[in-house]
């Protein structure tokens, strides 16, 4: 068998990286799980993903490494996955990783019975032992020896761990809903954690921090809120943010937001756009709604797959240097400005001769300009565009360009909530898009597929999948009100229910029943760089309840929120996402009905009325004549359009005005928080 074969017929980026290593890599499949089987070896499981730095440096010196591939090829199976492709998998044996080891990351490197047992595991192995890291191939030597020699014990670890792994997922269902008690115990952890220096609820490395934010905005008070804002600042004057080109990496290594890792992901830019919008609505800074412009306009320019998708991400890495496509040494700002204005940039942007990054190089920022530096109104803007325009020369970090439906779902609802918020046409545009993408390509007969690239979809959506995108349509149907996007929702959270939700306990698994290739089934609650699928679906199912009065969906929710309320309780920083569905549940509901066909100017002065709000929890729609329920006996005022309030079913007198509907619900805010448990 050729070297790396198997490899090079998948269509996932990652794989492809890996296709012309001398390891004879498998991806994850009945062929390569049956070899496993006929030869009795155990596997070798290397998940990762193509934007991942330390996936790139275990591949030159491991994978790359004829002493390895030896090794490998002899004694394992190796499989090599995507994690982005089957984040089941991912999530089920970073489990075991963590519990072998106390942490775990990627590359994860995880071997297996041919019964798909872990029992033993890790993440980035040198070829040989360093900084009391256990060399790769003295431990593939052990590994294959102990099979060998010691199987009775292996097997036994591997049945130990695994019996353990299912212990650890095994929900314990509480039967009442939460109630608001456990905001206060989030939001305690939170001032505690805080840094009151740089921004931030932990120490470094700092990741993006969208999900703590958005609750402290919703649930905190008015000292709480200057803390989330002083991180969404901070993580912005940083280098975490693109200055020149837009878009957040995925987190900083130091305390100040300054150095990043500088792969860019979809998922979190998508988040914290959405998370700017609500910064800029509850504060009217306009700094956040510029922000939140420049993360979407840097997913349309640089993300967009030509079908009318967004792609997955941006590595770290160009030419095998991380961060060479961003840092910069004063010489070369020189080179692409010239004397006088280069020497302005490098005061505006922290570029200095010694650098702040390696080999002289500086991070764009903004946090360490000297006193007294300010720039004039659109000078940086003119100065930031001339040194973009001279870095498009470089080479470009490798692009991963699958499109993943969970991943598009959350941009679906950043463009459509862009277009709410700041009204540019082009947002409305992409959501558009990417909705007419996902019925094109990925949903097919009833059926949600995760992953298109090239022409071709492939697998099954997970829980993640059906959840983010109809919360999406949601989110599109609020921007322009076609009826059809609640249909499409609609039924995707009816395929959700019927394939991944416990009807017994509550809540829902990440994958539907009878997966041969699964060890078991998981139910995913903890919220991490992304809200956890139970997360979505809960906010889904209420907001989509309201739209189309379906208590059924309703109790879908709240099925989730009482199954995992005694885990919030015990530990509420793992669960902001879902203390965010929670406060949806359980908040003052406030529907808001607009009388008037959405392209009138009297309606669209009403809508702007209402997207100016910071109302995180309120329904939107808007028709001159429509079947859905929120639209029963109500229509125009005088025949002009008129905006219902409704507060618990309970409707105020019409408004036809613009200020006098936003004085309205600027005193419906403001009664709200005061009354908040």
């Amino acid at each position: 068998m050729p070297h790396g074969q198997p490899s090079r017929s998948s269509l996932s980026p990652y794989l492809l990286q890996h296709a012309h290593n001398p390891v004879d890599w498998f991806p994850w499949g009945e062929e390569a799980l049956a070899k496993a089987r006929a030869e009795d070896k155990p596997i070798f499981l290397s998940i990762g993903y193509s934007a991942c730095h330390w996936c790139h440096v275990m591949e030159r010196e491991s994978f790359e490494n004829e002493a390895v591939a030896k090794l490998l090829n002899a004694h394992f199976v190796p499989i090599k996955v995507d994690r982005e492709e089957r984040p089941d998998l991912d999530d089920l044996y970073m489990d075991a990783v963590q519990t072998l080891t106390g942490q775990g990351g990627w590359p994860m490197s995880v071997w297996l019975t041919p019964e798909l047992q872990p029992f033993y595991g890790g993440t980035y192995f040198p070829p040989e032992a360093r900084r009391g890291m256990p060399g790769f191939i003295p431990l593939l030597e052990r590994i294959a020896h102990l099979w060998q020699e010691q199987r009775v014990d292996v097997l036994g670890q591997a049945v130990e761990l695994t019996d353990e792994l299912q212990r650890q997922v095994q929900v314990k269902a509480g039967r009442e809903l939460p109630d608001g008690s456990l905001f206060e115990g989030a939001l305690a952890q939170l001032r505690q954690a805080f840094d009151p220096r740089w921004g931030g609820f932990s120490p470094a490395p700092k990741f993006p921090q969208q999900m703590a934010c958005e609750l402290v905005l919703r649930r905190g008070t008015s000292e709480d809120q200057r803390l989330a804002l002083r991180t969404l600042d901070a993580m912005w004057e940083g280098g975490m943010f693109d200055h020149v080109g837009g878009g957040f990496a995925r987190y900083s290594v130091d305390v100040k937001w300054l150095v990043p890792h500088f792969e860019k992901m979809l998922y979190d830019n998508a988040q914290l756009a959405t998370c700017y919008l609500l910064a800029y609505q509850a504060t009217k800074d306009a700094n956040h709604a510029r922000i939140a412009s420049e993360t979407l306009d840097y997913l349309l320019e640089q993300m967009q797959d030509p079908a009318g998708g967004i792609h997955s991400s941006e590595d770290a890495d160009s030419e095998g240097e991380e961060g060479r496509f961003y840092a910069f040494t004063a010489g070369e700002i020189m080179e692409a400005l010239g004397h006088a204005d280069g020497a302005r940039f490098c005061d505006l942007f922290g570029i200095t001769p010694e650098g702040n990054f390696e080999h002289g190089q500086s991070v764009v920022h903004r946090f360490s300009r000297p006193a007294g530096i300010t720039a004039e109104p659109g000078e940086e803007r003119a100065l930031l565009e001339r040194v973009k325009a001279w870095r498009s020369r470089r080479v470009r970090p490798h692009k991963d360009d699958k499109v993943l439906a969970a991943w598009n779902g959350l941009a679906l609802s950043a463009f459509a909530r862009g277009y709410q918020v700041l009204g540019d046409r082009r947002y409305l545009d992409a959501a558009q898009g990417i909705t007419a993408f996902i019925q094109r390509e990925l949903w097919r007969n009833g059926v949600l597929l995760r992953v298109f690239r090239r022409g071709e979809a492939h697998t099954p959506g997970f829980l993640e999948d059906y959840a983010a995108v109809a919360g999406g349509l949601v989110d599109l149907f609020e921007a322009d009100f076609d009826p059809r996007w609640l249909d499409l929702a609609r039924d995707l959270a009816e395929g959700m229910r019927a394939a991944f939700e416990d009807r017994v306990e509550g809540g829902f698994y990440s994958t539907g029943e009878g997966q041969a290739d699964l060890l078991f089934r998981q139910k995913p609650g903890f919220d991490n760089a992304m809200p956890s699928g139970n997360t979505l679906a809960a906010v889904a199912l209420l907001r989509l309840a309201r739209h189309l009065d379906r208590p059924d969906f309703r109790a879908s929710a709240e099925g989730i929120l009482r199954c995992f309320g005694p885990w919030m309780k015990r530990a509420p920083r793992a669960f902001l996402g879902m203390l965010n569905a929670l406060d949806l549940a359980l908040s003052e509901e406030l529907d808001i009905v607009i009388a008037g066909a959405p392209e009138e100017t009297d309606a669209q002065g009403l809508l702007r009325a209402v997207h100016e709000q910071f109302l995180p929890n309120r329904l939107l729609s808007c028709a001159e004549e429509s079947a859905l329920p929120l639209h029963n006996g109500r229509g125009k005022v005088g025949g002009r359009a008129a905006a219902f309030v409704c507060r618990n079913h309970a409707c105020d007198a019409p408004q036809t005005s613009q200020d006098a509907l936003r004085a309205r619900l600027s005193a419906f805010r403001t009664a709200q928080k005061n009354s908040l448990p």
